[in-house]
């Protein structure tokens, strides 16, 4: 498939991953959910329909070391380092400004690189189904995901007119995209039924979307145009970083899903957990039967429901139940569970007091 290409999103800096997520070395690159780091496996499992020339990572200059070591299977120059992190529509638009000087009529499928999926074949078959209409009806494509519970920390996307499946994967227009909701309306949004969690992953054809871009964000898209006439000159490492200071900082949904009249979402019926906390690792991983998870060495002692993991050395836990004990290196994490989502606030105050030996 030489007309598709993957851009896979690794710059973000993983604070609630704290401590085994650092700055030279981010939740993206770590082992996480099994030998692979997340990003290799994203790798791994967009490389069984994408060619590996066309698959391109956009990341951040102080990640440079670490990203070309776990990418030795693509090329160099699909590697692109962001000055500075301006979130996902520059992170997107300046990837598209690449591709589309190779083949301005490729197919894009954009997806973080840090979410744990399950059933290959089936993400396979869903994302084919998104592709089809991106060529097909020049749509720009979100997968959403089929909520099990009233979750907050996702945003939502409504649908309204079912179009034709495609590889037994249902297909629909979208009629909007909302904000993170409160719980009460998180769960009104699970009986009314019709919205589905927003994957963060995106399918559309290059033109289209900047198209969009230039329609939604006209002065993005000349920063990007600027950017673009430099690509290979000697000059471009000069221009990417003093043109990209300068353009806004918005996402994908803000800057154009919520504006678009072309937009699709096709149903994501595969496992997907967005790891968003060491929370969410605990429930993903393999438990003994008191509920413990987790790896390295560790002796658990009348206690239950918790995770460790220790890089060097023993940890041992004695009576405390639903806990997260993480031991990286000079630093240890002991919370309770219902408190990961909190740990971002031990980055901000370690970054506060300057302790960069901690980061």
């Amino acid at each position: 498939m030489n007309n598709l290409y993957t851009l896979i999103m690794a710059g973000g800096s993983g604070t609630r991953f704290w401590p085994r997520s650092k700055t030279v070395k981010p939740k993206q690159y770590l082992n996480l959910s099994g030998h692979e780091s997340l990003l290799q496996s994203t790798i791994k499992r967009f490389s069984t329909f994408t060619e590996p020339e066309n698959i391109y990572v956009v990341s951040g200059k102080s990640q440079a070391t670490v990203l070309e070591e776990q990418t030795p299977m693509l090329p160099k120059a699909n590697l692109i380092y962001e000055p500075v992190g301006k979130n996902t529509l520059p992170c997107i638009g300046l990837a598209a400004m690449f591709t589309e000087k190779e083949n301005p009529h490729g197919v894009m499928v954009v997806t973080p690189s840090d979410h744990l999926i399950g059933n290959d074949e089936r993400f396979r078959d869903t994302i084919l189904a998104a592709v089809k209409i991106a060529e097909d009806r020049d749509g720009i494509v979100t997968i959403g995901i089929i909520p099990t519970y009233p979750a907050t920390g996702y945003g939502y996307v409504q649908v309204e007119s079912e179009i034709e499946a495609y590889n037994n994967v249902n297909r629909f227009k979208v009629r909007r995209f909302v904000e993170k909701p409160c719980r009460k309306i998180a769960a009104e949004y699970l009986s009314q039924g019709g919205f589905y969690w927003n994957s963060g992953l995106f399918i559309f054809k290059i033109n289209v979307f900047l198209e969009a871009v230039r329609q939604f964000a006209p002065a993005l898209y000349n920063n990007l145009r600027k950017i673009q006439e430099e690509i290979g000159n000697p000059s471009f490492e000069h221009t990417l970083e003093s043109v990209y200071q300068t353009v806004e900082n918005i996402s994908i949904d803000y800057g154009i899903m919520e504006f678009a009249e072309n937009i699709y979402l096709v149903e994501g019926d595969f496992v997907w957990n967005d790891l968003g906390s060491w929370e969410s690792v605990y429930l993903t991983s393999e438990k003994d039967e008191n509920g413990n998870a987790g790896s390295g060495e560790k002796v658990i002692v009348d206690s239950k429901n918790s995770y460790i993991y220790s890089e060097t050395g023993l940890i041992a836990l004695v009576g405390m139940d639903d806990v997260i004990v993480v031991q990286d290196g000079n630093t240890t994490l002991v919370c309770k569970r219902d408190k990961a989502e909190e740990i971002k606030k031990v980055v901000d105050q370690l970054k506060a007091k300057n302790k960069n030996q901690y980061l």
